[in-house]
């Protein structure tokens, strides 16, 4: 799991500087930085010491930098990094899901970089279940695609960084800033794929399916080839996405953790036009995610796509194909459609046991009565989905 990309000195000579991974040079400082970052010890302490922070902040501080000079004592690289990393993704998977399966991954050269690019259901659980299927495989991570809509804070953008992510521009103002914005990081993207052989993992739109509903924005599809663009000579468009190696991947969830917020959200787009974040929503769904009940979750690679594709929208139709046709429905997806009394003949009734009913009964009765059409429909979606039965 190390990151073999080693960076020139010279910022010149690093065009990347600002939106790659950290390297493992980089790795002492920032750590560090986050021992002693009081924004990031505040997080920390209101979490594990809440009556210590408030009435002791000074000490609850210090005990957290003790605490996380104590943790990270011994990191002098990624790889150690994403090594701790590992250990607790081990201890979520056993304490908050049923079975983690992994298919399709073997058909795959365990020494060629792929362009892994998939549906987007958790905030930060997607990419890392990709991850944990790699390391358990012997192979090595990917680097993660992540907005900078996320990284408000600095330290959450260190962490991240060192966690192997590099940084799509979503806050770029102007028609010109976006371009140059999303040339760099379609260079970064193909130099990390073709000169790296360093695999990537980015999601097929921007944000997450909130409605279950899982679709490939065409506009990622055309930023990847923009670096392809820049070259001398004829652009070729099917040998831009052929060189990317890129493969669908498809995530399944029996349940979401962030279901509800979802739902609420939904909810209020439908009903007031809009919906308002919170300041640290985006962190609490990505500690929600982590720490919630997920029952079964699968994880489906599917297969590169080829040379012989013409236009963007060509290449998120095939994304699409593969991603619906890889993913796994559970009991909870056909109980959603039962309860919305939709489509009777696409529930496959034998799949599902008592304690499976009872189960998403218990989830469903904790939903309230505006929201449940919403928090339904996110579940039932997929089913009809993959029948080919949505009007998108």
């Amino acid at each position: 799991m190390t990151d073999q990309h080693h960076a020139p000195n010279a910022s010149t000579d690093d065009p990347w500087a600002d939106i790659r991974p950290y390297m493992d040079h980089e790795v002492h400082d920032v750590l560090s930085r986050l021992s002693r970052d009081s924004e990031l010890l505040d997080a920390l302490t209101r979490f594990k010491l809440p009556r210590l922070a408030k009435w002791a902040p000074g000490v609850a501080r210090l005990l957290a930098g003790r605490a996380v000079r104590r943790e990270v004592d011994n990191v002098a690289s990624v790889y150690d990094f994403q090594m701790r990393i590992a250990s607790y993704m081990e201890r979520m998977i056993r304490t908050t899901t049923d079975a983690f399966e992994v298919a399709g991954l073997e058909k795959l050269d365990g020494d060629s970089a792929y362009l892994f690019i998939g549906n987007h259901r958790d905030i930060s659980l997607d990419p890392a279940f990709v991850n944990y299927a790699l390391y358990q495989a012997g192979r090595d991570t990917v680097r993660i695609a992540i907005g900078d809509n996320l990284l408000k804070k600095p330290y959450v953008t260190d962490l991240m960084r060192l966690n192997k992510s590099f940084i799509v521009p979503r806050s770029a103002r102007g028609k010109r800033a976006m371009l140059a914005a999303y040339q760099q990081l379609s260079g970064y993207i193909r130099h990390s794929i073709t000169a790296d052989n360093h695999s990537i993992w980015m999601a097929q739109r921007e944000g997450r399916a909130k409605n279950g509903i899982d679709r490939t924005d065409p506009a990622i599809v055309k930023m990847l080839t923009m670096a392809r663009r820049g070259d001398a000579g004829e652009f070729v468009f099917g040998e831009a996405i052929a060189e990317l190696k890129l493969v669908p991947v498809s995530i399944s969830y029996e349940y979401d953790p962030c279901d509800v917020q979802k739902a609420q959200e939904l909810f209020d787009i439908a009903n007031k036009g809009s919906y308002a974040k919170t300041e640290f929503e985006d962190i609490r769904s990505i500690v929600a995610g982590i720490t919630g009940t997920k029952g079964r979750v699968q994880l489906r690679f599917g297969q590169p796509i080829g040379a012989d594709m013409a236009t963007p929208d060509e290449v998120a139709a095939e994304i699409d194909r593969q991603v619906i046709g890889g993913y796994r429905l559970f009991p909870s997806h056909y109980l959603a459609l039962e309860a919305l009394g939709e489509a009777p003949e696409l529930i496959a009734r034998s799949a599902i046991s008592r304690d499976d009913r009872a189960r998403f009964n218990e989830r469903l009765a904790s939903v309230s009565d505006e929201l449940k059409p919403y928090w339904l429909a996110q579940y039932a979606n997929p089913v009809k989905h993959k029948a080919g039965r949505l009007r998108l």
